[in-house]
Order: C-alpha cells, then sequence, then structure tokens
C-alpha cells in the first residue's frame, strides 16, 4: 500500500534528477516542482512525460519506470499519453487542513473534471477520523473505487477511482 503523497514524492524525485542530468532548465524545474507540490490533479505525463529516457541514465529510467508503476501506467515508446491509465492523480491533505471537497463538471466545484460524462456534482470526499471517505452524489454514470461501483468509500492512497469515465489515482 503507498503512503499518502508517495506518488508525488516519486515524480518530484524523477524532476531532482533530470534537473541533476540537464534535461530540465532551473526555471522549468521550478515550475514543474510547483505543479507538482501544490497542485490538487497532477497529470503525470503533463510534468514528467516529454523527458526522453532513452538518452538518459540507468538510474533515471529506472526512476521513471517507477513512477509509471506507481501511478498504474506502464511506459509506451510513442508520445500520445504514455502514461496510461489513469491519467491524473488527485493529491488530497492527509493531515485534515481540508475537511471537504466537491468534484464535478461544473466550476463551482472544488475539483474541476473536464468529461462530460462526469455530472456537474458528481462526488464529494469527506475528512472525517483522519480518512478521507468518497460519497458518490447520486451521478448519472456512477464511481468506481478499484473496480468496484460505490455509493460510500473510505479511500487510501494508491486506490484508483473512476468518475464516470475519468480515471483518477488518489495520491
Amino acid at each position: 500500500m503507498l503512503g499518502p503523497g508517495a506518488s508525488r514524492r516519486q515524480i518530484a524525485r524523477v524532476l531532482n534528477t533530470a534537473y541533476a542530468d540537464g534535461l530540465l532548465s532551473e526555471e522549468t524545474f521550478a515550475h514543474r516542482l510547483d505543479q507538482v507540490l501544490s497542485g490538487r490533479l497532477i497529470d503525470p505525463w503533463r510534468v514528467v512525460g516529454d523527458l526522453n529516457p532513452r538518452t538518459a541514465h540507468r538510474r533515471w529510467r529506472a526512476r521513471l519506470r517507477g513512477v509509471a508503476a506507481a501511478t498504474g501506467a506502464t511506459l509506451r515508446p510513442t508520445r500520445s499519453h504514455a502514461w496510461g491509465d489513469p491519467a491524473v492523480l488527485l493529491a488530497l491533505d492527509w493531515n485534515g487542513g481540508q475537511s471537504e471537497l466537491l468534484l464535478g463538471r461544473s466550476r463551482d466545484c472544488d475539483v474541476v473534471l473536464g468529461s462530460d460524462a462526469v455530472s456537474r456534482r458528481h462526488a464529494r470526499l469527506v475528512f472525517r477520523d483522519g480518512h478521507w471517505v468518497l460519497c458518490d452524489l447520486d451521478s448519472t454514470n456512477g464511481t468506481t473505487v478499484n473496480g468496484a461501483r460505490v455509493g460510500r468509500c473510505r479511500l487510501r492512497p494508491g486506490d484508483r477511482v473512476v468518475f464516470a469515465d475519468t480515471p483518477v489515482r488518489i495520491d
């Protein structure tokens, strides 16, 4: 089982290694690291997917493979969405800094998911007793956690959640 923030830390390590190997400028490194550490939804492909592991050292390739495995994906030689399913990480605060998040298609939601299959107000996450609890808000296309359709479910780091047709990895 992954600990809270494990995927973000792995992506940050990949960025650090790429910067040390001269693959990123200082400005690009700082911008991408800020995206990883402060963003709520993180697309690993946009952060590290353009870094070419074929020209890098073995150590770099091993770390990139580790990030891909942690996000539930495999590396493919194509430049398309190589991180596979799920495409984004949902970075949650596991210290109780925020008690509730609303997810959906509406711009009024705390986490906006861009798919038309996602309901305007699709699900609510509530932080209770040190855990995040997902509550589906009677969405049209439903919510699954690790492949099982749910109405209410306690989340753990590493869980794969699909809101309608939008896959997300909990971090």
